[in-house]
């Protein structure tokens, strides 16, 4: 097997993110934001068109009726809660 060399990481001073830190936004100009489909259409359309393919297949959607509980406490673990919904049925199938 052909061993690779680790790359080195990347490490940043507090004075590394002060020389390229932008001033702060003023209200005046979040006030003009728009966004990136309304300013650069071309851009969100070839970038959405050109996404590439799925590195996993395709799931379904598909709209589940769940008592508040459940979804409570699936949610109350953190993000990931729709895949933990999904690994505790697919457990509950024996798949």
């Amino acid at each position: 097997m052909k061993k690779t060399k680790a790359k080195p990481k990347m490490r940043f001073s507090a004075a590394d993110f002060a020389a390229v830190r932008s001033p702060p936004l003023t209200n005046e100009q979040i006030d003009r934001m728009r966004p990136a489909s309304e300013v650069v259409p071309e851009i969100v359309a070839a970038y959405r068109r050109y996404r590439g393919p799925q590195k996993r297949p395709t799931k379904r959607l598909v709209s589940l009726r769940l008592d508040p509980d459940v979804i409570d406490h699936f949610r109350a673990r953190g993000p990931g809660w729709q895949a933990r919904i999904n690994a505790t049925l697919r457990k509950a199938a024996g798949i």
